[in-house]
């Protein structure tokens, strides 16, 4: 998997309490592909992983949110973990940041808790996509498909259930990321929900 993302530079969007493996495995991935990866946080400093319910490591935030232009990045991961998904769908500075990708049909991958953040923006209203079981409910109160699969592809927009799918989450990351652009991805339902913010 060396150099499909060559010039590729992707954010990934985390808050403390991310599950470590599910940002440290895909970093890897993009890593080997030739990708340059930035952890942004609304943490400055350094964000804390998790390993389930354990503490993990604590790795370097690259930029903080507040400073990320998303219009730098081609492509975003979300990883997983309870809090952090939790805490990123309440902040309306991460939750533009992620919108900015939809808007301009940037892929998107999103694994376990992740797409928590991603029902926020409206885009997952029509969307096939799996998830952590928990968010299954979630998903389909916001309007998509929901599907138990290891890796779903959806226009752009990757997921997969947990760090067992790592694997073949990467592996399909990897394939949309080099795919690029994606055509404009903001949904009538993510429309709506921009104007009403605006008003």
């Amino acid at each position: 998997m060396s150099g499909e993302l060559t010039n590729k530079r992707v954010a990934i969007l985390v808050a403390d309490g991310f599950e470590q493996i599910e940002l440290t495995s895909p970093r890897e991935a993009l890593d080997e592909a030739g990708a340059m990866t930035d952890i942004v946080s609304p943490v400055e400093g350094e964000v804390q992983g998790m390993h389930h319910d354990k503490p993990g490591d604590k790795l370097k935030v690259d930029v903080l949110l507040d400073k990320a232009d998303a219009g730098k990045y081609d492509a975003l991961l979300l990883p997983g973990g309870v809090m952090n998904p939790d805490t990123l769908r309440m902040n309306p500075a991460a939750v533009e940041f992620v919108r900015a990708f939809i808007d301009a049909g940037k892929p998107i991958a999103a694994i376990c808790h992740g797409p928590w953040t991603l029902i926020e923006t409206g885009v997952t209203k029509g969307r096939r996509m799996t998830s952590w079981p928990s968010v299954k409910t979630d998903l389909k109160n916001a309007g998509a498909e929901w599907v138990d699969e290891e890796v779903v592809v959806d226009r752009g927009l990757v997921t997969s259930r947990k760090p067992d799918d790592l694997p073949a989450f990467n592996r399909k990351m990897v394939e949309e990321f080099q795919e690029g652009n994606h055509g404009p991805g903001l949904t009538s339902k993510s429309k709506e929900m921009k104007a009403a913010a605006e008003r």
